[in-house]
Formats: structure tokens, C-alpha cells, sequence
């Protein structure tokens, strides 16, 4: 390089080292310089190295202090307010001892300040709180539904107007029982039949004492400003008889009747559930699935296709389904009367596989003649359109699971099964018998169970059911007319399509746990009665008492002669809660509450129980007191987490308020942050301050 010195040629023998520049002596110092500078890097490198190997003293971590208020007070007394506050502002401190005096001093009374015998020039305000399931505790969205709710009722209070908010808690049959069961089955090993129903509901009533308290103590840590004085549980005596004066009225004119048709059943409750309880879970094509009570995943989203031999003849009809499993319930197969590839089969009938069953060939406008080979199975006891086939040829309903899913008697090989094993071995059979004829995928929507994660199975079986047309109708009018307002309107629409999308109410439920349905089956010991199965045979009453001298009356018999037999089953959860406004007044009885305090003024809750609670009340409040029970519904949004799914305990992705409200340990708000991010919620949980004692 041009830059670079010219190095010196070797000396040659003898001859003297020129001496060297000035220029070349500066050059070498410098290199010389870097060369040491380098040296003692390398040496404090290698002296941090070592430093890093030796164990590290823990930083020492300050917790910051939460100041709290310590002076005594007695329990209801008021604050002292003499002393400094501390210079660090602390809810802890400032919001310490206030509450119990505000009740203790009646400020949430309807009554405070004023006689409720004179009326208030300035007005009324009413409203209940939407009854929490008293399965455990509060989450995030019962915080912001009693946050918005105690906003509206003190403003109405600062207004002048007589203020009622009246706090409660809902028995929740299902969710309860569930948890109820687990417990005794994790503590001593037992089912509940195991106990027996009298015992189970002691157990039930017991868990329910101690756990009910902690959300009453969790709404009043929140500040909520509820009247203690008038807190009703569903199951406590005055609702239990305002449940039976409903069932009767409207079970004698015939609002509620009986019947024996096709519901979505849950074989691992053993419980019916109404329409509004099952999920669809739409499914692209072949799909696994997780099935409560087998270990591994089941199939679904597949259209298996399989023949059908002809009697007496080679030829077959090949039909297909998502459920193969049902082809064992089978009684007939469709096909249109105008399809020209079948009309010589008319009149014919086909041979079952297992069970040499005959199954007509029916012509049926139904069948759609280009969909797969215009051959369509029927099940009339397992799938609803195959149900209304059935009533309309008179064929056999033949049931093939148990209440709990297994395959029934007299079906050979697979009785006994469980109804998913059951579709392995049906499939493997017609394999086996040279009937199969191929698997295919096939998009569907699969009706999941809301409660117990199980997949729905249409089973037939006798029920209660309310019905719903004509109350619907009101319930749109209502809307429509303005005497009933939705807020905010965009609701609207949903409430029209479900109230014209209507069909009647499926309200008993096989549960120990809940409202037991209060009519029984008569059986009339004289001999010349015959011994009856129909509806007519079951009457309603408050009391049994009551009910011996109806179906005396009915028979023609002395009460003597009657004997009664009560329905095990319970009414759905949302028939008492349908009854929550009037019945926290005392309904049925003419109460000075009542008088006063019905119809409420607003109702306030989530969207998402527009239908399951909101509707039910618009229904009874009109059916059975001639009034809306309330003026106005407003909606708040839905606390969700990053996923949109709301807070569920199921899902595991719920927050404590009293975490919000209190704080909570490094340790704990770690593992809750840790299960928050899991679910998507850790954004939210943040924001909210969740880790405000946290260093």
C-alpha cells in the first residue's frame, strides 16, 4: 500500500543495521500501544468471566406497604373521619368500615328518609339484580353488570326518587347439581344415586350455605348499594310457591300440557335441556371431536354411505348418514314419489342386516331427489325430520340408547355398547356383510350440549312444555308499540327473530336439584278403572292435598280412591327465574311490596340472556299479572377475553374482582397472569390493575 513504509533490505554479511527513522520508530510505538491496550481488555474480559462464575446475592426487593385503616370499629359504626389520612392515597384505607355503616343506617332502603304509604312526587325506581348461579363466585362480567347497575340506582337516588335494588342469588339446577356430584364423587367415591335423592339434596343444600355467603360478601366489597333486607334465593319458600301458583295456573288453562316428543338430550346429565342450551358447532368436514366419558376423540363430519338389501329380490338402495350408529333404529327409507329410479320399488320393502327388520319403501315429498342417491334412512326416534316422517306414515319409534348412551336390548352384538363404540362396530359389521359402500367428508353443524360439553342426542321422551306462540306475539307487540323499550335498539332485531322463530318450551329437566314439578300421575285403585298412561292421567296442585281433590273431581271417585304419584323431575332453571320480578315482591300473595314495587323500572344485563332470561319474564310478567315487569331492558357489552369469548368458568379464563380490588401476591398474580395469557386475557388483566401491590 502507498502508505505503508518501505521495509529495509537485509543487511549483508558484515555490513552494519542502518538505523531507523524517526517515522518508523513513532509507527512501532504505537502499534506497541494498541498491542498493550488490547492486552489489558482481554485481561478484564477474562477477570468478568470469572466474576460471572461466582453466585450472585439476590437484589433485594422492597414490597411496598399497603396502609390500612386499624382503628377499631365496631361493626355498623360509623367511620372516624378526625384522624390525618395517610399521605399515600390507599383504597384499602379510604374505603375501610364505610359499607356496613351505610346499611346499618338503612341508606339503601326504599324506605330511608321517607313513609312509603305517602307516595313520592318525584317517583319510583325499581329494579333486580340479574340473580348470579350460586355455583361458586363472581367473576369480571357480574362486576360490570352490578358496577353499571349501582351507578344507575344512586343517580336515581341523588334524584329524589324511592330507590329499591333488590339482590339475589339463582339455584342454577344444572350447573349446581354437576358441581355437587363431582364433589361427592371426588370426596367419598359415591354417585348420587349412590346417596339417594333426600340425602344428595341435604348435600346440595349444605354446599350451597357455604359457598352462597361469598358472593353476597363479594357484592358488598364491590360497594354495591343492594337492600339486604329483601335478598331472595329461588329456592327459598316464597319463590317455591310462587313457581307452583304459576305451574298450576297455567297448567289448568293449558299453557302447560304434557307430551311425548323428540328432545335434545344430554346422556351425560341424563337431562333434557331446551333449544336455547345447545351450541352448533359448525364443522367443515371430518372433524374430532372430544366426547365427555371416552377417552379418545370421536369422529364426526363424515357421510357414510351403505346399502340396503330388497326383499326377495338383488337388487339394493344405498343410503347415507352422519350417524351410522342410528341405522340400528331404522323403520323405513324415503324416497320422492316422482323419482323414476325408484318408482318400480314402490310398495316393496327392504331387509335390516341385524335385525331382519322390515322397512317399507315410502314416498315422501320431503326427499330431495338430486342430494346423494334420493334415498334418505329414517329414524323416527332419533332425528327430528325423520320424527315428523314418522307421524306422518305411522311407522315404529324405536328407541336405541339409554338414557345414559348405550345401545338397548335386542340388538345382538352391540347391545351394551356405548353409542360412539356402537358407530365403530356398526360400520365394521356393514363392512363385514358387503353393505358398505364409502366414507366421505361432510360439512354439518353438530349440536353440542352448553352445560356438559356433550353431544346432543335427539331421543324421544315424555315432558312438560309451555306453550309459547301466543305470548311471543305479545312480547313483539309490546316492543313494536313502545311500551317496552330495548336499549340500545340494535337488540331489537334479535328479540323479532327469536320471538317469531318461537317453538314451545321444554321446561322439566331430569335433575334431583330445583323445583320438583308439582303434578302427579293418577292411579285410581277402584277396580273398574282401568289403569290409565296418557296426559289425562296427570293433574297439577300447590299441594298434593290439592291434587287428590282434582282428580277425585275428575274420576268421579272419593279422594279414598286416589292414588298420587309425584313427577321426579324439576322445572328448568329459567321457569323461576322468569318469575324474578314479582316474585322477590311476594307474589302470589297481594303484598304491600308487590303493590308498590311491580312492575320494576329497568332491567339491566348482558345481551347474551336476552332470550334466555329477558324473554321469560316479558312471558309470565304478561301471562300472569296483566303487566310488563319492567318499562325499559338495557344491555351492557360483554366482558371477553382476546378469543371473544366471554368470562366462563368452564373455560377457565375468569378474574376475581376481589383480585382487582385488593391486589395479590407476586406468586399468585404470576400463576393468574400466567392462565389469563393462556386464555388471551392479559391485556385486560393488566389494565385493570390487577398487580397494584406488586414491586
Amino acid at each position: 500500500m502507498a502508505d505503508q513504509p518501505a521495509q529495509n533490505p537485509p543487511a549483508a554479511a558484515g555490513e552494519a543495521e542502518k538505523p531507523k527513522t524517526a517515522k518508523q520508530l513513532e509507527r512501532e510505538a504505537k502499534k506497541a500501544a494498541k498491542l498493550a491496550k488490547f492486552q489489558e481488555k482481554q485481561a478484564k474480559v477474562a477477570e468478568k468471566s470469572e466474576g460471572q462464575q461466582k453466585e450472585k446475592k439476590p437484589k433485594k426487593v422492597e414490597e411496598k406497604k399497603v396502609i390500612t385503616y386499624d382503628l377499631p370499629t365496631p361493626s355498623g359504626d360509623k367511620k372516624d373521619v378526625s384522624v390525618e389520612l395517610p399521605a399515600q392515597y390507599s383504597p384499602s384505607y379510604v374505603e375501610a368500615a364505610w359499607y356496613d355503616w351505610w346499611k346499618k343506617q338503612g341508606f339503601f332502603k326504599p324506605e330511608y328518609g321517607r313513609s312509603l304509604d305517602v307516595p313520592n312526587p318525584k317517583g319510583n325506581f325499581i329494579m333486580v339484580i340479574p340473580p348470579p348461579n350460586v355455583t361458586g363466585s363472581l367473576h369480571l362480567g357480574h362486576a360490570l353488570t352490578n358496577s353499571v347497575e349501582d351507578a344507575v340506582c344512586r343517580w336515581h337516588r341523588m334524584k329524589g326518587h324511592t330507590t329499591l335494588w333488590v339482590p339475589g342469588c339463582d339455584h342454577a339446577g344444572i350447573a349446581t347439581q354437576v358441581a355437587v356430584e363431582k364433589k361427592v364423587k371426588r370426596e367419598e367415591g359415591k354417585s348420587r344415586h349412590d346417596l339417594g335423592r333426600e340425602e344428595f339434596t341435604k348435600r346440595v343444600w349444605q354446599w350451597k350455605n357455604e359457598k352462597g355467603d361469598r358472593i353476597y360478601h363479594q357484592l358488598e366489597k364491590m360497594g354495591s348499594s343492594l337492600d339486604w333486607d329483601r335478598v331472595t334465593f329461588t329456592m327459598d319458600p316464597g319463590p317455591q310457591e310462587a313457581v307452583k301458583e304459576a305451574f298450576v295456573r297455567l297448567h289448568e288453562d293449558g299453557t302447560i300440557y304434557r307430551s311425548n316428543r323428540l328432545v335434545n338430550w344430554s346422556c351425560t346429565l341424563k337431562s333434557a335441556i331446551s333449544d336455547i342450551e345447545v351450541e352448533k358447532r359448525e364443522l367443515p368436514g371430518c372433524t374430532e371431536l372430544p366426547v365427555p366419558g371416552y377417552k379418545n376423540k370421536i369422529e364426526f363430519g363424515v357421510l357414510v354411505s351403505f346399502a340396503y338389501q330388497v326383499e326377495n329380490s338383488d337388487e339394493r338402495i344405498v343410503v347415507a348418514t352422519t350417524r351410522i350408529e342410528t341405522m340400528l333404529g331404522d323403520t323405513a327409507v324415503a324416497v320422492h314419489p316422482e323419482d323414476e329410479r325408484y318408482k318400480h320399488l314402490h310398495g316393496k320393502t327392504l331387509i335390516h342386516p341385524f335385525t331382519a327388520r322390515k322397512l317399507p319403501i315410502l314416498q315422501d315429498d320431503f326427499v330431495e331427489m338430486e342430494f346423494g342417491t334420493g334415498a334418505v334412512k329414517i329414524t323416527p326416534a332419533h332425528d327430528p325430520n325423520d320424527y315428523e316422517v314418522g307421524k306422518r306414515h305411522d311407522l315404529p319409534f324405536l328407541t336405541i340408547f339409554t338414557d345414559d348412551g348405550y345401545i338397548v336390548e335386542g340388538y345382538g352384538q352391540f347391545t351394551g355398547m356405548k353409542r360412539f363404540d356402537a358407530r365403530k362396530a356398526v360400520l365394521q359389521a356393514l363392512m363385514e356383510k358387503g353393505l358398505y359402500v364409502e366414507t366421505k367428508d361432510n360439512p354439518m353443524i353438530v349440536p353440542i350440549c352448553s352445560r356438559s360439553k356433550d353431544i346432543i342426542e335427539p331421543m324421544i321422551k315424555p315432558q312438560w312444555y309451555v306453550k309459547c306462540s301466543d305470548m311471543a306475539a305479545k312480547a313483539v307487540e309490546a316492543v313494536r308499540s313502545g311500551e317496552l323499550e330495548i336499549i340500545p335498539k340494535i337488540h331489537e332485531k334479535t328479540w323479532y327473530h327469536w320471538m317469531e322463530e318461537m317453538r314451545d318450551w321444554c321446561i322439566s329437566r331430569q335433575l334431583w336439584w330445583g323445583h320438583q314439578i308439582p303434578a302427579y300421575f293418577v292411579t285410581v285403585t277402584d277396580q273398574s278403572f282401568p289403569p290409565g298412561q296418557g296426559d289425562e292421567y296427570w293433574v297439577s296442585g300447590r299441594t298434593e292435598e290439592e291434587a287428590r281433590h282434582k282428580a277425585a273431581a275428575k274420576f268421579d271417585v272419593s279422594p279414598d280412591k286416589i292414588k298420587l304419584e309425584q313427577d321426579p323431575d324439576v322445572l328448568d332453571t329459567w321457569f323461576s327465574s322468569g318469575l324474578f320480578p314479582f316474585s322477590v315482591m311476594g307474589w302470589p300473595k297481594q303484598t304491600k311490596d308487590l303493590e308498590l314495587f311491580y312492575p320494576n323500572t329497568l332491567l339491566e344485563t348482558g345481551h347474551d340472556i336476552l332470550f334466555f332470561w329477558v324473554a321469560r319474564m316479558v312471558f309470565f310478567g304478561q301471562k300472569l299479572l296483566g303487566k310488563l315487569p319492567f318499562k325499559q331492558v338495557y344491555l351492557h357489552a360483554m366482558v371477553r377475553d382476546a378469543h371473544g369469548r366471554k368470562m366462563s368458568k368452564s373455560l377457565g379464563n375468569v378474574i376475581d374482582p376481589m383480585d382487582v380490588i385488593h391486589g395479590i401476591t407476586l406468586q399468585d398474580g404470576t400463576l393468574t397472569l400466567m392462565c389469563c395469557v393462556l386464555m388471551g386475557t392479559g391485556t385486560f388483566v393488566t389494565n385493570c390493575g390487577m398487580l397494584q401491590n406488586l414491586p
